[in-house]
């Protein structure tokens, strides 16, 4: 169990608390962080709506604790939904089902450190109740006030059982308040697609799913975090979950002042700069070739399919068991140059002049094909490339 968040490890519980009575994140731009998304190539994001501390980004009735009350005031959350729309992105929110900061929850208290699997406090009956009409109360806010609501992303469901948080319930509501919407894995018994967390599964999962990750450790801003992924690695990243059929869910940590740390500006930069002359390779794709016939992701759309070359190679790549005589042309996508290539079949396919046979295509990729985050080559065929052992 990840016990990271400072609430329930290295801080005082009213010490944290104490820190929203002055939250004023002056320089949060909703609009710029839409715009920096959708350069990147991005079609969806997720915004933390209330986290496992209770504080609430969003204008609630049922609480006290959080924006509306805070020298900031703004609605975060309407903000975030507005911007995202003009941007043409589709608007997600993310909801911890559990609130250590509720008195009804119960909250989470010094005397509970350290925060131990298993080991929290069980509320009485009445408070239960009463807390569950509070969080069914927010989350009919979330999707009544801030219109078309396209993914709502919950967590914090390990601390009780499907029962007590009546998720049937819950999702009955969710659907009848906004019947396209789509809902993660961790309501239970109500996934929609699941969410595999800090890493690339080894096999896809069953339907639709996304890997959620950070750019560093924390899920939040943390200035004092050294070890962060490179523009490089996340960009290897999201090419293997393309070639999975997955999505990539990068998670940012805007500062205490509502901006982006220089470290995400800059690895979104490059994310941009990548997806710029790169995107139909990822965007609107489905997996591509099988491991065996290439290796490194790959995908596909049509009758084209896109490689991607995670190191740089040795002169040459192959591809495997596809209809050699089919292939139409082969180009490094970035820049839209021509490459050769030869073309292998079986000396007994060869002997026997077969019209269609399945060989091997064999790529030579010159230094100046080379992308220094990742190359990816376009192979067009005139006929859907065989994807299974003849």
């Amino acid at each position: 169990m990840d016990v990271s968040w400072p609430l329930v490890s290295t801080v005082p519980v009213d010490e944290y608390h104490a820190t929203a009575a002055t939250f004023n994140p002056q320089q949060w731009d909703a609009h710029d962080l839409a715009q920096r998304a959708k350069r990147a190539g991005m079609h969806y994001a997720v915004l933390t709506t209330k986290h496992h501390d209770g504080y609430a980004m969003f204008h609630t009735k049922h609480s006290d604790f959080g924006i509306a009350h805070s020298p900031f005031g703004r609605d975060i959350v309407r903000e975030y939904a507005d911007a995202m729309r003009e941007a043409g992105l589709r608007v997600g929110f993310y909801y911890s089902l559990l609130d250590w900061h509720h008195p009804d929850y119960p909250p989470f208290i010094d005397a509970d450190k350290p925060y131990t699997f298993g080991k929290w406090r069980q509320p009485e009956p009445e408070a239960w109740e009463r807390y569950l009409d509070f969080m069914f109360g927010q989350v009919r806010e979330l999707l009544t006030n801030y219109g078309k609501v396209d993914v709502i992303w919950f967590d914090g469901h390990w601390e009780r059982t499907p029962e007590q948080w009546k998720a049937r319930d819950l999702e009955e509501m969710i659907r009848s308040l906004q019947p396209d919407i789509l809902i993660n894995d961790r309501l239970p018994n109500a996934a929609d697609y699941s969410t595999p967390e800090q890493l690339v599964p080894a096999a896809p999962p069953e339907g639709q799913w996304e890997t959620c990750m950070t750019i560093g450790k924390s899920w939040g801003y943390n200035p004092n975090e050294t070890e962060r992924k490179s523009a490089r690695e996340l960009i290897h990243t999201l090419c293997e979950v393309a070639g999975k059929g997955g999505n990539l869910l990068l998670n940012v940590g805007p500062m205490g002042n509502g901006a982006l740390p220089d470290w995400d500006i800059e690895r979104l930069d490059e994310i941009e700069r990548w997806m710029a002359v790169n995107q139909e390779s990822i965007i609107g794709t489905t997996p591509g070739l099988e491991p065996w016939q290439f290796y490194g992701p790959s995908t596909r759309r049509g009758n084209t399919v896109y490689l991607h070359l995670l190191m740089r190679p040795y002169d040459t790549v192959s591809v495997r068991g596809v209809q050699v005589k089919h292939v139409r042309s082969v180009r490094a996508l970035s820049t839209g140059a021509p490459l050769n290539y030869d073309l292998r079949i079986s000396a007994i396919d060869e002997t026997l002049n077969l019209p269609d046979p399945v060989g091997e295509l064999r790529i030579h990729v010159p230094e100046s094909a080379i992308d220094q985050n990742a190359t990816v080559l376009e192979l067009d065929f005139d006929v859907e490339p065989t994807t299974t052992k003849e």
